[in-house]
């Protein structure tokens, strides 16, 4: 059975970068990587009101039953659909290569510690734990130059969706943390011990 690293934290706090660090020290053909973010709930059909309601920062964004479903499937050895979500089209696509089952599921996103399904399906639980100002610049940065937003969409996005979701789910689920990190992948210490925990368990 693979062993299942959750790592969540707030939008921006460095996730992704931990998971990489984690990934490159652990091992690229030791390590499978599933972004929730990928399993976002198909929006294509909407109307454009609808589209434009989406909360992205909201558990009922995502299709968790699916992203459960693919976790058990990878930890007993079985391929799964690799997943991408198209934020300009609201759409979810399928990539043409599957993801392999590996000794080591790395799973990252936002909400994943808020959803009790998933959590069950861990043997590490993480929290990237940044402070909110580093975590809008990053933000920003990242939707101004890789999504081509407005200053003021993502202003607008962060007060009325992401802030207030990040206080009442993500914020909160750190208590379920097995280990908080603050600096996420910059914290040296905290990557060692990590890398440390899950190489004892693969050699179990």
């Amino acid at each position: 059975m693979a062993i299942v690293v959750g790592i969540a934290g707030g939008s921006g706090s460095g996730k992704t970068s931990f998971a990489h660090k984690l990934l490159q020290r652990v091992g690229p053909e030791r390590c499978v990587t599933l972004a929730q973010d990928s399993y976002y709930k198909d929006g294509s059909s909407l109307a454009p009101e609808a589209r434009a309601a989406i909360n992205y920062d909201h558990p009922d964004a995502f299709d968790t039953q699916l992203l459960v479903d693919d976790i058990q499937d990878l930890k007993a050895g079985r391929p799964v659909p690799q997943l991408t979500y198209d934020h300009a089209s609201y759409a979810r696509h399928v990539l043409p290569d599957p993801l392999a089952p590996r000794p080591v599921v790395l799973l990252e996103g936002i909400l994943i510690l808020a959803e009790e399904p998933l959590r069950r399906l861990m043997d590490i639980k993480l929290f990237i734990d940044t402070d909110p100002d580093v975590r809008i610049l990053r933000r920003l940065r990242r939707d101004l130059k890789e999504r081509g937003r407005s200053y003021d969409s993502v202003e607008r996005q962060y007060l009325e969706s992401v802030r207030p979701m990040h206080l009442e789910f993500v914020e909160p689920s750190k208590r379920y943390a097995d280990l908080i990190i603050p600096e996420g992948a910059e914290n040296a210490v905290a990557l060692e011990a990590v890398v440390a925990r899950v190489r004892a368990m693969l050699e179990a």
